[in-house]
C-alpha cells in the first residue's frame, strides 16, 4: 500500500507540472493550426482569379455557386484564424475553421481520397483534431477570452 501511495503522490506531483504547460500547448496550437489557414486564404485572396477558376474547375463545393464558395472559404480561412490567433470568441473560431477544414476535404475529396494522397488527407486529419482540442478544451489562459473572463469575474466579485 505505501508504494501504491508513493506512485499515487508521484503521478499527481507530474500532472501538477505538466498543467501549467496548457495554456502554452493550447496557444501554440492555436497559432500553428491558424498559420496554416492563414497562409491558404491569404494566397487565395491574392491570386483571385486563379482562386475562381479552382473552385469553377477543381473543388466541388457542394451547395454553393463556385464564385459564392470561394468568397465564403477564403473568408473562413481568413476571419476563423485570426479568432484563434487572439483567443478571441476561440469556441466559435475553431467550430467555424473546422467547418471550412471539413468542407475543403470534401470538396477535394476525389484528389484527397485517391491513392498518392494520404499524407494531404492527414494534414487535414491532423488540423481537424487540432481544431477539435481548442473547441472542446478552449483558448487557455494567454487569451483575450481568458482576461475576459477574469475581468468579468472580478467586476461581479465587487458587485
Amino acid at each position: 500500500m505505501a508504494l501504491w501511495n508513493q506512485a499515487h503522490r508521484a503521478h499527481r506531483a507530474l500532472a501538477h507540472s505538466l498543467d501549467h504547460l496548457r495554456s502554452i500547448l493550447l496557444l501554440g496550437t492555436r497559432l500553428w493550426v491558424s498559420w496554416q489557414f492563414l497562409k491558404s486564404g491569404w494566397l487565395k485572396l491574392n491570386t483571385w482569379d486563379v482562386t475562381l477558376e479552382l473552385f469553377r474547375s477543381e473543388y466541388q463545393v457542394p451547395l454553393l455557386p463556385p464564385t459564392a464558395a470561394a468568397m465564403v472559404g477564403t473568408f473562413g480561412e481568413l476571419f476563423f484564424p485570426l479568432l484563434l490567433v487572439l483567443g478571441l470568441f476561440t469556441r466559435l473560431g475553431a467550430l467555424g475553421l473546422f467547418a471550412v477544414n471539413l468542407m475543403a476535404v470534401v470538396s477535394y475529396w476525389h484528389v484527397l481520397g485517391g491513392d498518392g494522397f494520404e499524407a494531404a488527407l492527414g494534414q487535414h486529419v491532423l488540423w481537424g483534431y487540432m481544431i477539435a482540442v481548442i473547441a472542446v478544451v478552449g483558448s487557455g489562459a494567454i487569451s483575450v477570452d481568458a482576461q475576459l473572463e477574469t475581468d468579468r469575474r472580478r467586476a461581479l466579485a465587487m458587485s
